[in-house]
């Protein structure tokens, strides 16, 4: 495991959460709206929305909400016009990275993310140079406190579909090719799992091992890019030890 994935399970294993609520549900509302108006609003159909779902359930969000989002995507209620807005470009190190933004004025979010990457120690990059060292995947996490038998769990897995198993740390990271994500999820929770943190994800063919000043830069850079609030998901190929991660994040 590496680069966001890392950086994502050791923020939630210290409960660190964004700063503000309302940032939060701001990136949920625009991920419902666009997957239901992309795919549909039917859920057993739509992978997309149904990871939606199933991520704003978990941050709390009112069911209410959350059939808002969704009516908006569809077309049932006037919303936003939202596109969405993949941007490339370098951290510190060499580190490559893949910025997701969902936008109502691209003009801004291009400046925004621009502005960012240049404050911390980044650089952007042509469309086309970064996202050839990434692919595409579906990821869940298991909590290895629900894995009694680890290699009975990684058999089960594999009968559902899944493409890689890392168990080397806690949660259990469980990779699927990205149409398979949901049926390996339901696969899983059939075999009395629960899979937390269902969703689709840009995993690195290769990694780069950065330390010291440099992990700091690129956390840094990675922190302040999530803060935005045009900005869905960070994805990054570094490779940082956990302890030195968890020591940078006390000073972020």
């Amino acid at each position: 495991m590496s680069g966001h994935n890392k950086w994502a399970n050791i923020k939630h294993r210290k409960g660190a959460q964004d700063k503000k609520r309302s940032s939060l549900f701001t990136k949920l509302i625009r991920e419902l709206t666009v997957a239901a108006k992309e795919g549909g609003g039917d859920p057993t159909s739509n992978p997309r929305l149904r990871a939606a779902i199933d991520k704003a359930k978990g941050g709390n969000m009112p069911k209410d909400t959350i059939e808002k989002a969704i009516k908006k995507g569809t077309g049932e209620l006037e919303g936003v016009e939202y596109i969405e807005i993949t941007y490339e470009g370098y951290a510190a190190g060499g580190v490559a990275m893949i910025v997701t933004t969902l936008s109502d004025n691209k003009n801004r979010t291009a400046q925004e993310v621009r502005h960012t990457f240049s404050k911390y120690n980044g650089n952007m990059a042509e469309s086309g140079s970064v996202a050839w060292i990434f692919e595409k995947k579906g990821t869940m996490n298991i909590p290895a406190s629900e894995i009694a038998d680890a290699e009975e769990f990684m058999m089960q897995a594999i009968e559902a579909g899944a493409e890689d198993i890392d168990d080397a740390s806690d949660p259990v990271e469980v990779t699927t090719l990205p149409e398979d994500m949901m049926k390996v999820a339901d696969g899983l929770k059939s075999e009395n799992y629960n899979p937390v943190d269902v969703e689709f994800t840009y995993v690195p063919k290769n990694t780069v091992q950065v330390t010291g000043r440099d992990a700091e830069k690129v956390l840094k850079l990675v922190s302040k890019l999530e803060e935005l609030d045009d900005v869905q998901n960070v994805y990054a190929n570094f490779d940082i030890s956990d302890e030195e991660m968890e020591q940078i994040m006390e000073n972020l």
